[in-house]
């Protein structure tokens, strides 16, 4: 299965993006998202505020877009993985290797300076607005892979947003951890609970 490369402009403005994602992100958590200006995220990320512009419309798309980009790239690997591979096989290892970065001992200072800022209004409606298009990619990169209409079928609409609500619930949880646990085994085994068919607990 082939899949097209990106060039390098466009590897250039992802790396942006991302860039200023991420600055976005560790401004709130140290500041407060009422307390960073577009002119901070834009200094922090090496560009003009122009720049910062021309990719994000607000605080809140630009901290929220780190986690629908990674969605939106594992419905992409998903369409590229080995065809013999069993699909829920294929889904997991789509889904959570965007997340390979992640700390494997999370600073329990950082989760509870996130947990507090996913509390922001703005940020819960972010992600509520975005989440449509997101499920529909993941949703089409599933047919794609099953050969189902994602217009027509169930099938691919609810294993995808049977998937992203494994990632909703792995992230809750994460967030209210204590001790603190890494994120990607945590989302590793969501997954792996749905693909066993979501077993009564009493009788694994």
């Amino acid at each position: 299965m082939t899949n097209r490369q990106p060039g390098l402009r466009e590897r250039k403005k992802a790396a942006t993006r991302e860039a200023l994602s991420w600055a976005a992100l560790c401004l709130a958590v140290e500041r407060g998202l009422e307390n960073v200006r577009v002119e901070d995220i834009a200094a922090a990320a090496g560009v003009s505020p122009r720049t910062y512009n021309n990719y994000f419309s607000s605080k809140a798309e630009a901290i929220v877009s780190r986690h629908r980009d990674r969605t939106l790239q594992a419905a992409e690997a998903l369409r590229t993985r080995p065809a013999e591979e069993p699909l829920w096989e294929a889904l997991t290892h789509a889904l959570v290797a965007p997340y390979a970065g992640a700390a494997e001992e999370p600073d329990p200072r950082w989760v509870a300076a996130v947990r507090l800022l996913m509390r922001e209004p703005s940020l819960q409606a972010e992600l509520l607005r975005g989440g449509g298009a997101v499920r529909a990619e993941l949703t089409a990169a599933v047919a794609a892979r099953t050969g189902t209409d994602a217009d027509r079928d169930l099938y691919p609409k609810l294993v995808a947003s049977a998937a992203l609500s494994a990632l909703q619930v792995a992230n809750e949880h994460y967030l209210a951890a204590d001790p603190v646990v890494p994120f990607q085994p945590l989302f590793a085994e969501a997954l792996r609970q749905l693909a066993a068919g979501l077993p009564d607990p009493s009788s694994r």
